[in-house]
């Protein structure tokens, strides 16, 4: 699906209608130091089971994809859960 690289939407700090330009988000990377992660990796290591279940086959095919709108007035951010796709492509 082809997406625009400028919206115009509305802007909870503008309080109105303003151009966002879309960027598709991206998790960053997991940091190792931060509790969750030392507990799951805690419960993963050992000649015990896994954790949780390997899962045999996946029941869906597409991931949803989050888009990054980017307020070009006041610069915020705010993210829009999106449709399931196969493929997302920005389109200017």
């Amino acid at each position: 699906m082809k997406i625009p690289k400028t919206i115009r939407t509305y802007c909870p700090r503008c309080r109105t209608h303003t151009i966002h330009t879309v960027t598709i988000y991206k998790h960053g990377k997991r940091r190792t130091l931060a509790e969750g992660q030392r507990r799951y990796l805690r419960k993963q290591e050992g000649y015990g089971s896994k954790r949780k279940p390997e899962q045999k086959r996946f029941a869906k095919v597409t991931k949803k994809v989050v888009l990054k709108l980017r307020c070009t007035q006041c610069g915020y951010i705010q993210h829009r859960r999106g449709i399931r796709l196969k493929k997302a492509e920005l389109v200017g």
